[in-house]
Protein backbone atom coordinates (compact mmCIF):
# COMPACT_ATOMS: atom_id res chain seq x y z
CA UNK A 1 0.00 0.00 0.00
CA UNK A 2 2.86 2.49 0.59
CA UNK A 3 4.87 1.60 -2.80
CA UNK A 4 1.38 2.56 -4.61
CA UNK A 5 1.08 5.89 -2.78
CA UNK A 6 4.58 6.68 -3.05
CA UNK A 7 4.17 5.86 -7.14
CA UNK A 8 1.06 7.75 -6.90
CA UNK A 9 2.80 10.73 -5.82
CA UNK A 10 5.47 11.03 -9.30
CA UNK A 11 4.27 11.03 -12.71
CA UNK A 12 6.56 10.24 -16.06
CA UNK A 13 6.16 13.17 -18.41
CA UNK A 14 8.12 13.88 -21.99
CA UNK A 15 9.59 17.80 -21.62
CA UNK A 16 11.32 19.52 -24.42
CA UNK A 17 14.85 20.28 -24.12
CA UNK A 18 15.05 24.09 -26.04
CA UNK A 19 11.81 25.26 -24.69
CA UNK A 20 10.36 23.13 -21.60
CA UNK A 21 7.31 21.96 -22.79
CA UNK A 22 5.18 19.37 -21.23
CA UNK A 23 3.53 16.32 -22.75
CA UNK A 24 2.00 13.21 -21.74
CA UNK A 25 3.78 11.49 -24.63
CA UNK A 26 6.88 11.22 -26.69
CA UNK A 27 6.67 13.76 -29.94
CA UNK A 28 9.17 13.99 -32.42
CA UNK A 29 8.26 17.43 -33.13
CA UNK A 30 8.34 20.14 -30.57
CA UNK A 31 4.56 21.99 -31.10
CA UNK A 32 5.45 24.98 -29.18
CA UNK A 33 9.38 25.59 -30.55
CA UNK A 34 9.10 23.51 -33.87
CA UNK A 35 12.29 21.41 -32.70
CA UNK A 36 12.71 17.62 -33.81
CA UNK A 37 13.71 14.98 -31.21
CA UNK A 38 13.93 17.18 -28.23
CA UNK A 39 11.79 15.27 -25.48
CA UNK A 40 13.19 13.20 -23.25
CA UNK A 41 11.71 11.09 -20.54
CA UNK A 42 11.38 12.66 -17.08
CA UNK A 43 9.48 11.93 -13.77
CA UNK A 44 7.96 14.84 -11.75
CA UNK A 45 6.51 15.34 -8.61
CA UNK A 46 2.62 16.09 -8.11
CA UNK A 47 2.33 19.72 -6.79
CA UNK A 48 0.67 17.92 -3.31
CA UNK A 49 3.38 15.66 -2.94
CA UNK A 50 5.81 18.84 -3.36
CA UNK A 51 4.15 20.91 -0.83
CA UNK A 52 3.37 18.07 1.51
CA UNK A 53 7.20 17.16 2.16
CA UNK A 54 9.71 18.12 -0.56
CA UNK A 55 9.47 22.06 -0.98
CA UNK A 56 11.44 23.59 1.64
CA UNK A 57 9.92 25.12 4.30
CA UNK A 58 8.77 28.45 4.34
CA UNK A 59 8.39 28.79 0.26
CA UNK A 60 5.02 27.45 0.16
CA UNK A 61 3.73 30.95 -0.97
CA UNK A 62 2.78 34.34 0.07
CA UNK A 63 -0.11 34.73 2.44
CA UNK A 64 -0.54 38.36 2.44
CA UNK A 65 -4.31 39.55 1.36
CA UNK A 66 -4.80 41.70 -1.87
CA UNK A 67 -4.74 45.32 -0.92
CA UNK A 68 -5.94 47.78 -2.73
CA UNK A 69 -3.12 49.62 -5.33
CA UNK A 70 -3.89 52.72 -4.46
CA UNK A 71 -3.12 52.04 -0.45
CA UNK A 72 0.77 50.44 -0.99
CA UNK A 73 3.31 52.92 -0.34
CA UNK A 74 6.07 52.84 -3.06
CA UNK A 75 9.75 52.35 -2.15
CA UNK A 76 12.70 53.38 -3.84
CA UNK A 77 14.97 50.13 -5.02
CA UNK A 78 17.71 49.69 -2.68
CA UNK A 79 21.00 48.70 -4.50
CA UNK A 80 24.38 47.49 -3.65
CA UNK A 81 27.00 48.59 -5.95
CA UNK A 82 29.36 46.15 -7.07
CA UNK A 83 32.40 49.03 -7.85
CA UNK A 84 32.65 47.35 -11.50
CA UNK A 85 31.58 50.69 -13.46
CA UNK A 86 30.83 48.60 -16.36
CA UNK A 87 28.53 45.47 -14.52
CA UNK A 88 27.04 48.29 -12.61
CA UNK A 89 25.49 50.17 -15.85
CA UNK A 90 24.16 46.83 -17.42
CA UNK A 91 22.51 46.34 -14.15
CA UNK A 92 20.83 49.44 -14.22
CA UNK A 93 22.86 51.33 -11.34
CA UNK A 94 23.93 48.44 -9.35
CA UNK A 95 21.86 45.43 -8.11
CA UNK A 96 18.69 45.20 -6.29
CA UNK A 97 18.24 43.69 -2.98
CA UNK A 98 15.65 40.73 -3.22
CA UNK A 99 16.36 40.50 -7.15
CA UNK A 100 17.91 37.40 -8.76
CA UNK A 101 20.48 38.04 -11.91
CA UNK A 102 20.83 34.81 -14.33
CA UNK A 103 24.24 35.21 -16.20
CA UNK A 104 24.26 32.97 -19.07
CA UNK A 105 27.31 32.57 -21.77
CA UNK A 106 29.24 30.09 -23.69
CA UNK A 107 31.36 27.62 -21.55
CA UNK A 108 35.05 29.56 -20.75
CA UNK A 109 33.67 32.68 -21.51
CA UNK A 110 33.85 33.75 -18.40
CA UNK A 111 30.61 33.79 -16.00
CA UNK A 112 32.32 32.50 -12.95
CA UNK A 113 34.99 35.25 -12.74
CA UNK A 114 32.94 37.78 -13.44
CA UNK A 115 30.30 36.90 -10.48
CA UNK A 116 33.62 35.98 -8.35
CA UNK A 117 34.61 39.45 -9.38
CA UNK A 118 31.58 41.10 -8.11
CA UNK A 119 31.25 38.30 -5.32
CA UNK A 120 34.46 39.66 -3.96
CA UNK A 121 33.96 43.51 -4.37
CA UNK A 122 30.73 43.48 -2.49
CA UNK A 123 32.15 41.28 0.38
CA UNK A 124 35.21 44.22 0.22
CA UNK A 125 32.31 46.62 1.15
CA UNK A 126 31.12 44.99 4.43
CA UNK A 127 28.01 42.60 2.96
CA UNK A 128 28.09 38.78 3.76
CA UNK A 129 28.31 36.42 0.85
CA UNK A 130 27.79 33.06 0.07
CA UNK A 131 29.17 32.09 -3.02
CA UNK A 132 27.89 28.35 -3.75
CA UNK A 133 30.46 26.42 -5.88
CA UNK A 134 28.80 23.39 -7.75
CA UNK A 135 31.30 22.51 -10.64
CA UNK A 136 34.87 23.26 -8.74
CA UNK A 137 36.03 22.30 -4.73
CA UNK A 138 36.22 25.01 -2.47
CA UNK A 139 40.23 25.40 -3.20
CA UNK A 140 39.34 25.27 -6.72
CA UNK A 141 37.85 28.69 -6.16
CA UNK A 142 40.14 29.95 -3.64
CA UNK A 143 42.80 29.78 -6.33
CA UNK A 144 40.73 31.56 -8.91
CA UNK A 145 39.61 34.39 -5.74
CA UNK A 146 43.12 34.72 -5.17
CA UNK A 147 43.74 36.32 -8.68
CA UNK A 148 41.35 39.18 -8.17
CA UNK A 149 41.72 39.95 -4.27
CA UNK A 150 44.45 41.50 -2.77
CA UNK A 151 43.33 39.52 0.42
CA UNK A 152 40.41 37.78 1.55
CA UNK A 153 37.38 39.00 2.77
CA UNK A 154 36.39 37.93 6.45
CA UNK A 155 32.26 38.23 4.89
CA UNK A 156 33.05 35.86 1.61
CA UNK A 157 31.99 32.66 2.26
CA UNK A 158 32.52 29.64 0.06
CA UNK A 159 30.85 25.48 0.07
CA UNK A 160 30.96 23.44 -2.21
CA UNK A 161 27.48 21.80 -2.40
CA UNK A 162 24.87 20.91 -5.34
CA UNK A 163 21.61 19.85 -3.17
CA UNK A 164 19.19 22.33 -2.76
CA UNK A 165 17.78 21.73 0.66
CA UNK A 166 21.39 21.56 1.96
CA UNK A 167 22.25 25.18 0.48
CA UNK A 168 18.78 26.71 1.46
CA UNK A 169 20.01 25.20 5.50
CA UNK A 170 23.31 27.10 4.71
CA UNK A 171 21.48 30.02 3.72
CA UNK A 172 19.47 30.04 7.01
CA UNK A 173 22.62 29.26 8.80
CA UNK A 174 24.62 32.65 7.40
CA UNK A 175 21.99 34.66 6.45
CA UNK A 176 24.02 36.46 3.67
CA UNK A 177 23.22 39.44 1.65
CA UNK A 178 24.77 38.27 -1.94
CA UNK A 179 24.29 35.16 -2.88
CA UNK A 180 26.07 33.18 -6.33
CA UNK A 181 25.13 29.97 -7.17
CA UNK A 182 27.59 28.58 -9.70
CA UNK A 183 26.43 27.29 -11.63
CA UNK A 184 22.09 26.02 -11.77
CA UNK A 185 22.44 23.47 -13.87
CA UNK A 186 24.20 21.00 -11.22
CA UNK A 187 21.99 21.56 -8.41
CA UNK A 188 19.17 19.01 -7.97
CA UNK A 189 16.20 18.84 -5.41
CA UNK A 190 16.21 14.95 -3.94
CA UNK A 191 11.53 15.11 -4.55
CA UNK A 192 12.36 14.98 -8.50
CA UNK A 193 13.50 11.97 -9.99
CA UNK A 194 15.35 13.69 -12.85
CA UNK A 195 18.97 14.45 -13.21
CA UNK A 196 20.66 17.32 -12.74
CA UNK A 197 20.71 19.65 -15.48
CA UNK A 198 16.76 18.28 -16.75
CA UNK A 199 13.94 20.75 -17.35
CA UNK A 200 12.35 19.96 -14.29
CA UNK A 201 15.13 19.64 -11.84
CA UNK A 202 16.59 23.47 -13.79
CA UNK A 203 13.15 24.96 -13.54
CA UNK A 204 12.17 23.94 -10.21
CA UNK A 205 15.55 24.56 -8.24
CA UNK A 206 15.32 28.25 -9.71
CA UNK A 207 11.82 28.94 -8.73
CA UNK A 208 12.77 27.78 -4.95
CA UNK A 209 15.72 29.74 -5.24
CA UNK A 210 13.84 32.80 -6.62
CA UNK A 211 11.04 32.74 -3.84
CA UNK A 212 13.54 32.27 -1.15
CA UNK A 213 15.60 34.93 -2.53
CA UNK A 214 12.95 37.76 -2.57
CA UNK A 215 11.20 36.21 0.52
CA UNK A 216 14.56 37.13 2.47
CA UNK A 217 15.86 39.81 0.63
CA UNK A 218 18.78 38.23 -0.87
CA UNK A 219 20.24 40.04 -3.88
CA UNK A 220 21.16 35.97 -5.89
CA UNK A 221 23.13 35.18 -8.71
CA UNK A 222 22.29 32.69 -11.21
CA UNK A 223 25.02 31.05 -13.63
CA UNK A 224 23.89 29.52 -16.46
CA UNK A 225 25.34 27.66 -19.12
CA UNK A 226 24.58 28.43 -23.49
CA UNK A 227 23.58 25.32 -25.43
CA UNK A 228 25.30 24.87 -28.72
CA UNK A 229 21.60 26.80 -30.12
CA UNK A 230 22.40 29.41 -28.09
CA UNK A 231 19.37 28.69 -25.12
CA UNK A 232 20.14 28.70 -21.49
CA UNK A 233 20.59 24.81 -20.24
CA UNK A 234 18.43 23.96 -23.00
CA UNK A 235 15.36 25.45 -21.88
CA UNK A 236 14.63 29.03 -21.80
CA UNK A 237 12.07 28.77 -18.92
CA UNK A 238 14.82 30.10 -16.79
CA UNK A 239 14.76 33.61 -18.46
CA UNK A 240 10.80 34.00 -17.33
CA UNK A 241 11.97 33.16 -13.61
CA UNK A 242 14.34 35.65 -12.49
CA UNK A 243 14.23 39.40 -13.20
CA UNK A 244 17.54 40.34 -14.90
CA UNK A 245 19.05 38.01 -17.70
CA UNK A 246 22.75 39.22 -18.33
CA UNK A 247 24.11 37.22 -21.28
CA UNK A 248 28.35 37.73 -21.77
CA UNK A 249 29.91 37.62 -25.78
CA UNK A 250 32.99 37.23 -27.00
CA UNK A 251 34.78 35.20 -29.52
CA UNK A 252 36.69 32.59 -27.52
CA UNK A 253 40.24 33.72 -28.94
CA UNK A 254 39.64 37.34 -28.27
CA UNK A 255 40.47 39.36 -25.00
CA UNK A 256 37.59 41.07 -25.29
CA UNK A 257 34.07 39.93 -23.58
CA UNK A 258 30.21 41.96 -23.77
CA UNK A 259 28.01 42.00 -21.41
CA UNK A 260 24.42 42.37 -22.82
CA UNK A 261 21.10 42.79 -20.45
CA UNK A 262 18.57 41.01 -22.45
CA UNK A 263 15.68 41.25 -19.32
CA UNK A 264 15.96 43.54 -16.77
CA UNK A 265 13.02 44.65 -14.44
CA UNK A 266 14.77 47.16 -12.96
CA UNK A 267 16.71 49.16 -15.69
CA UNK A 268 17.06 49.58 -18.99
CA UNK A 269 18.11 46.62 -21.54
CA UNK A 270 20.10 48.85 -24.21
CA UNK A 271 23.47 49.18 -22.22
CA UNK A 272 26.32 47.87 -22.93
CA UNK A 273 29.51 46.61 -20.86
CA UNK A 274 33.06 45.99 -22.31
CA UNK A 275 35.73 43.50 -20.68
CA UNK A 276 38.93 42.69 -21.17
CA UNK A 277 40.17 39.35 -20.10
CA UNK A 278 43.28 38.98 -18.30
CA UNK A 279 45.59 37.17 -15.86
CA UNK A 280 44.54 39.44 -12.66
CA UNK A 281 40.70 38.83 -13.80
CA UNK A 282 38.24 40.99 -16.50
CA UNK A 283 39.16 44.49 -16.51
CA UNK A 284 36.75 47.12 -17.43
CA UNK A 285 37.24 48.87 -20.64
CA UNK A 286 36.69 52.97 -20.02
CA UNK A 287 36.93 53.21 -23.84
CA UNK A 288 35.70 50.70 -26.25
CA UNK A 289 35.93 52.98 -29.41
CA UNK A 290 39.97 53.32 -29.01
CA UNK A 291 40.08 49.51 -29.01
CA UNK A 292 37.67 48.47 -31.41
CA UNK A 293 39.55 51.06 -33.99
CA UNK A 294 43.23 50.09 -32.71
CA UNK A 295 44.16 48.02 -35.78
CA UNK A 296 42.51 49.54 -38.40
CA UNK A 297 44.06 49.50 -41.83
CA UNK A 298 43.50 53.17 -42.96
CA UNK A 299 43.63 52.68 -46.51
CA UNK A 300 41.92 49.47 -47.17
CA UNK A 301 38.64 49.69 -49.45
CA UNK A 302 35.54 48.83 -47.99
CA UNK A 303 36.33 50.23 -43.94
CA UNK A 304 33.90 52.45 -42.91
CA UNK A 305 33.61 53.79 -38.98
CA UNK A 306 30.02 54.23 -37.82
CA UNK A 307 29.02 55.63 -34.40
CA UNK A 308 26.39 53.36 -32.76
CA UNK A 309 24.39 53.83 -29.57
CA UNK A 310 23.99 51.20 -26.73
CA UNK A 311 22.03 52.69 -24.02
CA UNK A 312 23.12 55.71 -23.43
CA UNK A 313 26.96 55.30 -24.50
CA UNK A 314 28.36 56.04 -27.25
CA UNK A 315 31.07 54.35 -29.16
CA UNK A 316 32.85 53.91 -32.46
CA UNK A 317 33.40 50.48 -34.24
CA UNK A 318 34.52 49.61 -37.78
CA UNK A 319 32.85 47.62 -40.49
CA UNK A 320 34.25 45.71 -42.94
CA UNK A 321 33.05 44.66 -46.27
CA UNK A 322 34.27 42.17 -49.11
CA UNK A 323 33.38 41.67 -52.25
CA UNK A 324 34.67 39.53 -54.69
CA UNK A 325 33.36 37.54 -57.80
CA UNK A 326 31.31 33.94 -57.29
CA UNK A 327 33.00 31.37 -58.74
CA UNK A 328 30.28 29.08 -58.10
CA UNK A 329 26.74 29.11 -59.56
CA UNK A 330 25.36 30.72 -56.57
CA UNK A 331 26.21 33.63 -54.83
CA UNK A 332 27.09 33.76 -50.97
CA UNK A 333 26.09 36.72 -48.74
CA UNK A 334 27.43 36.52 -44.89
CA UNK A 335 27.34 39.07 -42.13
CA UNK A 336 29.04 38.43 -38.69
CA UNK A 337 28.00 40.77 -35.93
CA UNK A 338 24.95 42.08 -38.75
CA UNK A 339 21.43 40.82 -39.68
CA UNK A 340 22.01 38.78 -42.85
CA UNK A 341 18.56 39.87 -44.10
CA UNK A 342 18.98 43.46 -43.33
CA UNK A 343 22.08 43.26 -45.39
CA UNK A 344 20.38 41.57 -47.99
CA UNK A 345 18.02 44.41 -48.05
CA UNK A 346 21.11 47.44 -48.41
CA UNK A 347 22.38 45.22 -51.14
CA UNK A 348 19.42 45.26 -53.11
CA UNK A 349 18.96 48.82 -52.49
CA UNK A 350 22.54 49.06 -53.80
CA UNK A 351 21.67 47.34 -57.53
CA UNK A 352 18.11 48.65 -57.72
CA UNK A 353 18.82 52.44 -56.64
CA UNK A 354 22.52 53.32 -57.30
CA UNK A 355 23.11 50.92 -59.70
CA UNK A 356 25.96 48.92 -58.70
CA UNK A 357 26.06 45.19 -60.42
CA UNK A 358 26.43 43.07 -57.48
CA UNK A 359 24.23 39.83 -58.73
CA UNK A 360 27.37 37.74 -59.94
CA UNK A 361 29.15 38.92 -56.62
CA UNK A 362 29.77 37.83 -53.26
CA UNK A 363 29.57 39.79 -50.26
CA UNK A 364 31.03 39.45 -46.70
CA UNK A 365 30.34 41.71 -44.18
CA UNK A 366 31.89 42.17 -40.49
CA UNK A 367 32.08 43.75 -37.50
CA UNK A 368 35.07 44.43 -35.94
CA UNK A 369 35.81 43.51 -31.82
CA UNK A 370 33.27 40.80 -31.83
CA UNK A 371 30.12 43.59 -31.43
CA UNK A 372 26.74 42.69 -32.92
CA UNK A 373 25.61 46.03 -34.42
CA UNK A 374 21.24 46.24 -34.11
CA UNK A 375 21.52 50.07 -34.30
CA UNK A 376 19.45 51.38 -37.73
CA UNK A 377 22.11 54.58 -37.67
CA UNK A 378 24.81 51.51 -39.53
CA UNK A 379 22.90 51.35 -42.56
CA UNK A 380 24.39 53.54 -44.50
CA UNK A 381 27.74 52.33 -43.53
CA UNK A 382 27.45 48.92 -44.25
CA UNK A 383 25.93 50.23 -47.57
CA UNK A 384 28.81 52.24 -48.26
CA UNK A 385 31.53 49.37 -46.89
CA UNK A 386 29.88 47.03 -49.75
CA UNK A 387 30.42 49.75 -52.80
CA UNK A 388 33.87 50.57 -51.17
CA UNK A 389 34.91 47.12 -51.54
CA UNK A 390 33.48 46.77 -54.61
CA UNK A 391 34.43 49.80 -56.43
CA UNK A 392 37.81 49.42 -54.46
CA UNK A 393 37.75 52.59 -53.61
CA UNK A 394 38.72 53.36 -50.00
CA UNK A 395 36.69 55.64 -47.69
CA UNK A 396 38.94 58.68 -46.35
CA UNK A 397 39.98 57.68 -42.58
CA UNK A 398 39.07 60.73 -41.19
CA UNK A 399 35.16 60.08 -42.03
CA UNK A 400 32.72 58.43 -40.03
CA UNK A 401 29.44 57.70 -41.31
CA UNK A 402 25.71 56.96 -40.30
CA UNK A 403 21.94 56.74 -41.11
CA UNK A 404 19.38 54.63 -41.83
CA UNK A 405 18.49 53.17 -45.48
CA UNK A 406 15.07 52.97 -46.59
CA UNK A 407 13.94 50.95 -49.58
CA UNK A 408 14.04 53.74 -52.15
CA UNK A 409 17.62 53.99 -50.80
CA UNK A 410 16.73 57.63 -48.76
CA UNK A 411 18.55 58.01 -45.61
CA UNK A 412 16.83 59.08 -42.75
CA UNK A 413 17.44 60.45 -39.42
CA UNK A 414 18.70 58.98 -36.51
CA UNK A 415 18.65 59.69 -32.69
CA UNK A 416 20.80 61.50 -30.59
CA UNK A 417 23.28 62.89 -33.12
CA UNK A 418 25.05 64.79 -31.04
CA UNK A 419 25.98 62.20 -28.25
CA UNK A 420 27.54 60.90 -32.00
CA UNK A 421 29.03 63.36 -33.30
CA UNK A 422 30.81 64.24 -29.67
CA UNK A 423 32.46 60.66 -29.62
CA UNK A 424 33.65 60.83 -33.16
CA UNK A 425 35.28 64.23 -32.87
CA UNK A 426 36.91 62.86 -29.49
CA UNK A 427 38.34 60.24 -31.49
CA UNK A 428 40.13 62.69 -34.16
CA UNK A 429 37.58 62.66 -37.18
CA UNK A 430 37.17 65.33 -38.69
CA UNK A 431 34.47 64.63 -41.24
CA UNK A 432 30.95 62.78 -40.79
CA UNK A 433 28.15 62.01 -43.40
CA UNK A 434 25.06 62.40 -41.82
CA UNK A 435 21.40 62.21 -43.00
CA UNK A 436 20.09 65.60 -44.14
CA UNK A 437 16.98 65.80 -42.14
CA UNK A 438 18.85 65.60 -39.08
CA UNK A 439 20.87 68.61 -39.74
CA UNK A 440 17.23 70.39 -39.78
CA UNK A 441 16.57 69.13 -36.81
CA UNK A 442 19.74 68.92 -34.96
CA UNK A 443 19.73 69.86 -31.07
CA UNK A 444 22.95 70.11 -29.07
CA UNK A 445 25.52 72.09 -29.77
CA UNK A 446 27.77 71.30 -33.12
CA UNK A 447 31.18 70.08 -32.89
CA UNK A 448 33.53 72.66 -33.35
CA UNK A 449 36.02 70.62 -35.36
CA UNK A 450 33.77 68.26 -37.65
CA UNK A 451 32.82 68.89 -40.78
CA UNK A 452 29.16 67.53 -41.15
CA UNK A 453 27.82 65.95 -44.81
CA UNK A 454 24.18 66.18 -45.19
CA UNK A 455 23.10 63.45 -47.92
CA UNK A 456 19.60 62.82 -48.65
CA UNK A 457 19.99 59.21 -50.09
CA UNK A 458 22.60 56.45 -50.44
CA UNK A 459 23.67 57.46 -54.32
CA UNK A 460 24.76 61.11 -53.00
CA UNK A 461 26.77 59.66 -49.97
CA UNK A 462 28.94 57.41 -52.24
CA UNK A 463 29.49 60.79 -54.65
CA UNK A 464 30.81 62.15 -51.26
CA UNK A 465 33.17 59.32 -50.68
CA UNK A 466 34.22 59.11 -54.11
CA UNK A 467 35.21 62.90 -54.52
Amino acid sequence: MMAVKAAAKQKTVFVCQSCGQESSRWLGKCPGCQSWNTFVEETSVAPAAAAAGHAPRGLVGNTDAPVLLQDVVGTSEARYHSGLGEFDRVMGGGLVVGSVTLIAGDPGIGKSTIALQAACRLSGQGLKVLYVSGEESVAQTKMRADRILKEASPAFYIVNQIELNAIIEFIDKLAPQVVVVDSVQVVYQAGIGSSPGSVGQVRECASLLTQLAKSRGIAMFLIGHVTKDGAIAGPRVLEHIVDTVLYFEGERYSAYRILRAVKNRFGSTNELGVFEMTSSGLAEVANPSEIFLMERSKQASGSVIVPILEGTRPFLVEVQGLVAHSAFGMVRQKAQGFDANRLALLVAVLEKRVGLRLEDQDIFLNIVGGVRVEDPAADLAVALAVASAFLDKPVPADTAVLGEVGLSSEVRSVSHLVTRLNEAEKLGFRRCIIPKNNLRSRSGVKPKALELVPVADVREALNVVKG
